[in-house]
């Protein structure tokens, strides 16, 4: 099932998401919410009474209202917070390596992640950004996952139990002002916080049964084979697998829930996909080119990030009309 949040005439609703039509999933069945958050709240009995009006609309018993004029949003519009991870070692392995720099150890040893602004999460369409953003704006390939019930000190053995659905993800970064940031150990934080994209759709676990693979040795957890692209104004820059992630989302999520409540509503992303975004390709490219061109974000760009099973999520960066720079405020 893939489950689309959307807005009609400045109103939030809950739909799904079928052959290239959104139904209202409250037209469908009365007891199901007209939003995302009440619905995650409502676990696996809401859960199954949406997969049932999906399968009724599908087989034809079910005449649900079809929605015709509509902007969809992130398919969890307000979370309740947003984590971000490092799963995949070729990323990590790669950006390190264009910098010099030795492998950390300490990436095989546990699955790490940081918070992020979970007030600047949006769906497709326009990403807006300031002047100090364009300071080597980048992408990050992702995939997300969406927490459907509460839990705490959560065993990894379990925790797949814990995910409600799987989204494409692209946690936008303005570099320099992350970098300047990092210097005095603290962050990623400014370099981060001005946008999430997540979408187009929430896809359950069950819709992607087919792809599953098992986790890389070591680990615990189920895993899938997906391809994830990103192409930036029709060109592909990035191309990797879901399955190359080396900690699982149930490792995250293990230490996410470590003495603290996951809720309903948390997304969590799994860190790069390797090539996954242009600090690295530019690295990479620098370190066997030294006249490589590099390439950044600009204002008009259209960035398309697709995976399998999870859809194609498409955004176009705008500048915002201002002179306004924090990066300008820096003492001598």
């Amino acid at each position: 099932m893939k489950l689309v949040s959307y807005k009609t005439e400045d109103r939030e609703h809950l739909g799904i998401f079928i052959n290239g039509h959104i139904y209202n999933l409250n037209s469908c069945d009365k007891l199901l919410p007209n939003n995302m958050n009440e619905f995650l709240q409502g676990g696996v009995e809401l859960m199954d009474r949406a997969k049932k009006a999906d399968a009724q609309i599908k087989d034809g018993s079910l005449q649900a209202k079809e929605e015709i004029f509509y902007e969809v949003l992130a398919p969890v519009p307000h979370p309740a917070s947003c984590r971000d991870g490092y799963a995949f070692r070729q990323h990590v392995a790669a950006a390190r390596r264009n910098r010099k720099v030795d492998m950390i150890a300490e990436f095989d040893q546990y699955p790490i992640f940081y918070f992020t602004n979970h007030n600047a999460i949006q769906g497709p369409g326009e990403i807006e950004c300031m002047p100090d953003h364009f300071e080597k704006l980048d992408f990050e390939l992702e995939v997300a996952v969406v927490i459907g019930k509460k839990g705490r000190n959560i065993k990894a053995a379990e925790a797949d139990e814990y995910i409600a659905g799987y989204m494409v993800m692209n946690d936008m970064s303005a570099r320099t002002l992350q970098m300047e940031e990092m210097l005095l150990n603290l962050g990623p934080a400014k370099g981060k916080d001005f946008s999430t994209v997540i979408g187009p759709w929430l896809v359950t676990p069950d819709e992607l049964e087919t792809y599953k693979v098992p986790a890389k040795e070591g680990h615990v957890g189920t895993n899938y084979n997906l391809k994830m692209t990103c192409r930036v104004n029709g060109v592909e820059l990035s191309n990797g697998n879901m399955a190359d992630m080396d900690w699982t989302f149930a490792e995250i999520i293990e230490r996410c829930a470590y003495g603290v409540d996951i809720l309903p509503g948390d997304v969590i992303g799994s860190g790069t996909v390797g090539t996954g975004c242009l600090l690295e390709l530019n690295g990479t490219g620098l370190l066997n080119d030294p006249n490589y061109k590099v390439q950044w974000l600009q204002p008009g760009d259209i960035v398309e990030m697709e995976i399998t099973g999870l859809g194609a999520l498409s955004n176009t960066i705008k500048k915002v009309d201002t002179d306004f720079s924090i990066l300008a405020l820096k003492k001598k």
